[in-house]
């Protein structure tokens, strides 16, 4: 495991707790709400959650019906997201333990901002790789202007990498796992806005 993912595990077990107890953005508690609704619409009921911190989206979606499965790198979000019933795994989004193509829908929320531009690719096709075709791919970041580098707002060490990017080019980005079919972004702060993305799953292998 390299310095970077360290650093993000050690920042997050200290940061469970408080996170825990934080409530989810409103307006991120509206998408979470209008994806559950498309689950419902198309029927699907495994939901692979990449990010699932001490379970705070997965209880809703788990409340709801679905089955709910969640990795995160963190051993104490993992042990809170359990605690809140939460069928969840320490894990890295490289070394998920589940089959492939086993889950028909996505929702990794404030996680790939972490990953550098240069295994994007690469982890987008990992979280790719657990879904059915066609599957529905939530995905939630911050972003807005191109930049990566150790966050300037973190109180707790070691701060977080983060890597953010533009509107344009993260919509270019997710077009790797499938059709984007909706981008919509909200906050005021240009380099700090809230961006999320569902996008339609497609295998690269597909003829």
């Amino acid at each position: 495991m390299d310095q970077l993912a360290l650093d993000l595990m050690a920042y997050y077990d200290q940061d469970a707790t408080l996170r825990a107890e934080r409530q989810v953005d409103p307006e991120r508690a509206i998408r979470r709400a209008e994806f559950l609704d498309l689950l419902r619409a198309e029927g699907r009921r495994t939901l692979l959650e990449v990010g699932t911190g001490p379970g705070r989206d997965a209880t809703v979606f788990a409340a709801a019906g679905i089955q709910v499965s969640g990795v995160d790198l963190a051993a104490e979000q993992v042990r809170l997201a359990r605690r809140a019933g939460v069928d969840a795994y320490q894990a890295t989004i490289w070394d998920m333990p589940f089959p492939p193509r086993c889950f028909e829908a996505g929702w990794s929320m404030s996680t790939l901002l972490h990953v550098p531009d240069s295994r994007f690719d690469a982890a987008i096709d990992a979280i790719v790789s657990k879904l059915l075709p066609g599957a529905p791919l939530a995905v939630g970041l911050w972003g807005g202007v191109d930049h990566e580098g150790a966050s300037e707002r973190d109180v707790i060490t070691p701060p977080r990498f983060f890597s953010r990017r533009s509107h344009d080019r993260l919509r270019r980005m997710l077009a790797r796992a499938g059709a984007v079919e909706r981008f919509v972004t909200w906050g005021e702060s240009p380099g700090w806005q809230y961006q999320w993305a569902l996008v339609r799953v497609r295998h690269r292998d597909a003829t």
